[in-house]
C-alpha cells in the first residue's frame, strides 16, 4: 500500500459547552458495521485434510460459542505439562457460515480476530488468508475479493494448531478464545488501529490534543478527504472540533497520514481516583458523502518516572500498588468475558491496587477498556521468551526434562511486528504508562550466560549480550509507534543486564526479587528509574518501596491464582495469588488490603497449634483460614490483619484484650486462646472508636446451600455474567468450612451456565459441567445471559441439603 504524511492545514472550531452531541452536524449513524461472530461457529478437534473447502460437510461438527477455549473442556491429565496446567492442547478446526447482501458488493469486508491460541492459518470459501503464530495478538484479514453477495453462502475456516502443548511456562488456552467479527466499510476508511491521540500539553486551564488519523484508500480511483475530528467528554458533548481544509486526496490503494490539533479548555484529568475519559469522534467524507466514522476513547493525564522520587501522576507523587494478573480466570479458562474482568478488578480496587501488569502478553482490550474505566495504571508487556526458547517445565516445576517449545521459534521472524501491533492497537488507552518489551529474558541460563554469573557461568549457552541485538529492534520499533511513553523490561538478572548493556537501552528499568539490590542499584546508576516488576507478597518487600523514594512501586506476584506453572501433580495452578482461581479473597489478600487501603478494615482467621507453638510465629495464611470451628479445649492462634493502631478480640462477648502487634510482619495482631464454641469478633479502633469488625461464628451441621449473585440484571448481549457464589452452610447460614458437598446448577430462561468451580488447587472437575464441589465450603457458578430478553431462574440443589434458588431479569 502506498503511503505518504500530511501536517493538514487546519481548521479549529471550539465548541461551547451547550453544544449539540456528536457528530454536531449530520447523521450520527456510522457507515462502519460490524457483526460479531459469536453464535454459529462449527467446532472439530483433530486434523482432516481440506477442512478448509467450502464444500466440506461439517453436519457432524458440534456448534460452539466465540470466545472458546477447548483446553479448558479437559480432561486434566499427567500426560500434559505442568507449565500448562496438565491441560491438553492440540489441533482444533473452526468453521464459520454467514452471507452477504448485494449493497455489499462494493464495500470492503474483513476479519477481526482479537486472538486466536495459537499458530492460526485463516481461508474463506477455499482461499488461504495468511497465518499468526502468536497467540495474544489480534490481527486482520481483507475478504473482498473472495466472497458471494446476494445470499450466497460465504465459509470462514480457521485452523488452530496447539500441537506444541507445553509451549509456555503458564495456561494458554487454545482456540479462539477471544472475540471475533467482521467489519463491513466503504472503501475509503479509517485503517486498523487508525487514530492516534496525545496530549502534548496539559495544564489546569487548557489541555494541548493531538489527533493522527490514518486513512486508507483501498478502492481503485483517488478519492478527495474531508476529516472532522470531535473531541468530546464523558456527558457526549462535543468540547472541540477541527477539520482538514480543502480537498486533499488519497490514491487509489493508498494511504494518507493526518495530523490534527485541537484544544479542549479546563479539562478534567484522569487519575486512578477520578477515571475521565473523553473520546475522539472520527467523520471521514469524499465527495460530501460520509463514508465512515469512528469513536476513539483517551484521557488527559501527565505523567513521568523520577530516578530519585518515583513516579508523578498529574504531578502528584505516588506509589504504584501493583498486581501481576495472567489472562486466564480460572474456571473459564481463557475465554474471559469482560464481566469477569470487571469483578476482579473491582475486588483489587477494594485492597487499594492501583496498577496492574499484564503478564507476560498483550491483554484483551475489554481489559484495558476496564483499567481506562476503573483508574488503574498499566504496563502492557510483549513477550516473556526472545530467542531461543526458556525452559518451559513438563512433569512439575524443576522436574524432569523441560519442553524447548515455545515463541522462541518464531521470534526474528515475527516478533517486530508483533510489538507494532501491540503497541497500535493499544495506545490510545490513559491506564497504560510504559512498555514492556519482556519478562526476565536476562534469567541466568535460560538461555542466556555470561561470565558475571561467576560460578554459574555457562559458556555453552548463548551470551547475554544476544539481548542487545534482539531486544534493541523491540525498542526502536516501540518508540517509533509511541514517543509519549517509556520502555521497560522486567529484569531477572540486573547484574548480568548491567553488564551487556541490555538495562541501559530501557527508559525505566524494573527488577524482579531483587528488592536488595535497591540500594546498591541506585548508587551505581543514579540517573536510572527503577521499580519492583514482579515482588513477593513479603512484608519486607513492600517496605523496600516506602522506604526509598526513588523507587517507584511494584508488581505483585501475583493478583490472582491463575492455571498452570504448577507445581507437582495433582496440583493444576499457581497459589501466589491474593485471590484464588475463583475471585475468592485469600488470607493474603486480606493482609494486603491492611498495607494499601485508608478504608478502615480488620480480617481474623484462626489455627489450631500446637504443644509448645505461639501464635504469630507463622506469616502469611499458612495453616489458617477464616472459621471459627474446633473441639473444646484446642489451642488457638487467632490472627487479624488491621489498619487501625488499635485492635480488640472478642470471644462469646468477653475481651480478650488488644491484639499483640506483629511489627516484624506487618500490620498483623495475635492472640492465644482455647477453643470456645460460639462467636468471635474482632474489631479495630481509631481513637479508642471503633470503626470496623470481623465476626466468626461456629458453624454447625451443613444444611443448605446458600446463593449470593452480584447481578440482578444482565444485559442481553450473549456475553454479560453474573457471578454466583455458592456456600454449604448450617441452619443459621453460618459456612462450614470444611465441607466439599456436590452442587448441581439448572437455568431456565435466556442465559446458561458457562463454567462452575473451586479454588482447590488440585480440583480435575470438569468447569464447563454445571455440576461440582464446593471446597473449604464456597464455590463459584458463573451465568451468562444469551441475546434474548426475559426472565431466568437459576436453582442450585445438593444431596441432603436444601437448595434454593434465585431470580434474574435479561434485558
Amino acid at each position: 500500500m502506498k503511503t505518504n504524511g500530511i501536517a493538514a492545514t487546519l481548521v479549529l472550531t471550539l465548541l461551547v459547552a451547550t453544544a449539540a452531541r456528536v457528530p454536531a452536524a449530520g447523521d450520527s449513524v456510522s457507515p462502519r458495521v460490524y457483526r460479531e461472530l459469536t453464535t454459529g461457529w462449527k467446532f472439530h478437534k483433530g486434523n482432516i485434510a481440506g477442512l478448509e473447502k467450502g464444500s466440506f460437510d461439517d453436519g457432524l461438527w458440534r456448534y460452539v460459542t466465540v470466545p472458546h477455549d477447548w483446553s479448558i473442556e479437559g480432561p486434566y491429565s499427567r500426560e500434559w505439562a505442568s507449565g500448562t496446567g496438565y491441560l491438553p492442547g492440540g489441533i482444533g478446526w473452526y468453521r464459520y457460515a454467514f452471507t452477504l447482501d448485494a449493497e455489499d458488493r462494493d464495500k470492503s469486508v474483513a476479519v477481526e480476530f482479537d486472538g486466536v491460541y495459537c499458530n492460526s492459518e485463516v481461508w474463506i470459501n477455499g482461499h488461504f488468508l495468511g497465518k499468526r503464530p502468536n497467540g495474544y495478538i489480534g490481527f486482520q484479514y481483507d475478504l473482498t475479493e473472495h466472497l458471494r453477495f446476494e445470499g450466497q453462502v460465504n465459509i470462514l475456516a480457521v485452523r488452530v494448531d496447539h500441537s506444541d502443548f507445553a509451549d509456555s511456562r503458564w495456561y494458554t488456552g487454545s482456540g479462539i478464545y477471544r472475540k471475533a467479527r467482521l467489519c463491513i466499510t466503504e472503501k475509503v476508511r479509517v485503517g486498523q488501529w487508525g487514530v492516534f491521540v496525545t496530549t502534548p500539553k496539559v495544564a489546569d486551564d487548557e489541555a494541548d490534543i493531538r489527533i493522527e488519523t490514518t486513512i486508507d484508500n483501498l478502492g481503485s480511483s483517488a478519492r478527495s478527504l474531508q476529516v472532522t475530528s470531535y473531541v468530546v467528554n464523558a456527558d457526549g458533548l462535543a468540547v472541540a472540533s477541527v477539520t482538514t481544509a480543502g480537498g486533499s486526496a488519497v490514491e487509489a490503494g493508498g494511504q494518507k497520514v493526518i495530523v490534527q490539533e485541537a484544544t479542549v479548555k479546563n479539562p478534567r484529568l484522569w487519575s486512578v481516583q477520578t477515571p475521565v475519559l473523553y473520546s475522539v469522534v472520527t467523520v471521514v467524507e469524499t465527495e460530501g458523502r460520509k463514508v465512515d466514522q469512528v469513536t476513539t476513547p483517551f484521557g488527559i493525564r501527565t505523567f513521568r518516572f523520577d530516578a530519585d522520587k518515583g513516579f508523578f501522576l498529574n504531578g502528584q507523587n505516588m506509589k504504584l500498588k501493583g498486581v501481576c494478573v495472567h489472562h486466564d480466570a480460572g474456571p473459564v479458562g481463557a475465554a474471559v468475558p469482560a464481566g469477569m474482568w470487571e469483578r476482579r478488578l473491582k475486588d483489587l480496587k477494594a485492597l487499594g491496587c492501583n496498577a496492574i501488569r499484564m503478564s507476560h502478553n498483550p491483554p484483551s482490550s475489554e481489559l484495558l477498556h476496564l483499567c481506562d474505566r476503573m483508574g488503574f495504571l498499566v504496563m502492557d508487556e510483549a513477550f516473556d521468551e526472545f530467542t531461543p526458547p526458556k525452559n518451559k517445565w513438563v512433569a512439575g516445576w524443576n522436574a524432569g526434562t523441560p519442553s524447548k517449545q515455545g515463541y522462541g521459534k518464531v521470534f526474528e521472524e515475527w516478533a517486530v511486528r508483533d510489538i507494532q501491533d501491540m503497541v497500535r492497537r493499544d495506545r490510545n488507552h490513559p491506564s497504560i504508562i510504559f512498555w514492556s518489551i519482556g519478562n526476565e529474558i536476562d534469567y541466568p541460563n535460560d538461555p542466556f550466560s555470561h561470565e558475571v554469573l561467576g560460578g554459574g557461568y555457562r559458556p555453552g549457552n548463548p551470551p547475554a549480550s544476544e539481548l542487545m541485538r534482539l531486544g534493541k529492534p523491540l525498542v526502536e520499533a516501540v518508540k517509533a509507534l509511541d514517543p509519549t511513553r517509556p520502555v521497560t523490561a522486567a529484569l531477572a538478572s540486573a547484574p548480568m543486564s548491567n553488564a551487556v548493556g541490555f538495562a541501559d537501552m530501557l527508559d525505566v528499568v524494573g527488577y524482579n526479587y531483587q528488592e536488595r539490590q535497591y540500594a546498591d542499584e541506585h548508587e551505581k546508576y543514579p540517573d536510572r528509574m527503577i521499580y519492583g516488576s514482579e515482588n513477593s507478597r513479603d512484608y519486607n518487600a513492600w517496605r523496600a518501596v516506602v522506604d526509598n523514594d526513588f523507587i517507584a512501586g511494584q508488581f505483585l506476584w501475583v493478583g490472582y491464582d491463575f492455571l498452570g506453572e504448577a507445581r507437582n501433580w495433582p496440583v493444576r495452578n499457581s497459589q501466589a495469588g491474593l485471590f484464588d482461581l475463583c475471585g475468592f479473597k485469600k488470607p493474603i489478600g486480606w493482609f494486603r488490603q491492611a498495607l494499601w487501603s485508608d478504608t478502615p478494615m480488620i480480617y481474623v482467621m484462626a489455627r489450631r497449634i500446637g504443644e509448645g507453638e505461639r501464635a504469630g510465629t507463622r506469616g502469611g495464611d499458612r495453616g489458617g483460614f477464616s472459621h471459627w470451628n474446633g473441639s473444646d479445649g484446642d489451642r488457638m492462634a487467632i490472627t487479624a490483619y488491621s489498619n487501625c493502631a488499635e485492635t480488640e478480640l472478642f470471644l462469646n462477648g468477653r475481651s480478650l484484650g488488644a491484639g499483640r502487634p506483629q511489627p516484624s510482619q506487618g500490620p498483623v495482631f495475635v492472640w492465644e486462646t482455647p477453643f470456645e464454641t460460639g462467636q468471635l469478633k474482632a474489631v479495630g479502633k481509631k481513637e479508642g472508636a471503633v470503626v470496623c469488625e470481623y465476626v466468626l461464628n461456629t458453624a454447625g451441621p451443613a444444611k443448605k446451600v446458600v446463593l449470593k449473585a452480584d447481578a440482578g440484571t444482565l444485559r442481553a448481549n450473549g456475553d454479560d455474567v453474573c457471578h454466583i457464589e455458592f456456600y454449604i452452610a448450617d441452619e443459621k447460614g453460618v459456612v462450614v468450612p470444611d465441607a466439599e458437598h456436590r452442587v448441581r446448577f439448572l437455568v431456565s430462561g435466556p442465559a446458561r451456565v458457562l463454567a462452575v468451580g473451586n479454588g482447590n488447587p488440585a480440583n480435575h472437575e470438569d468447569e464447563t459441567d454445571a455440576e461440582h464441589n464446593a471446597w473449604q465450603g464456597q464455590g463459584l457458578a458463573v451465568v451468562q445471559a444469551l441475546k434474548e430478553a426475559g426472565s431466568v431462574t437459576i436453582s442450585a440443589s445438593s444431596p441432603g441439603l436444601d437448595g434454593m434458588e434465585l431470580n434474574l431479569g435479561v434485558k
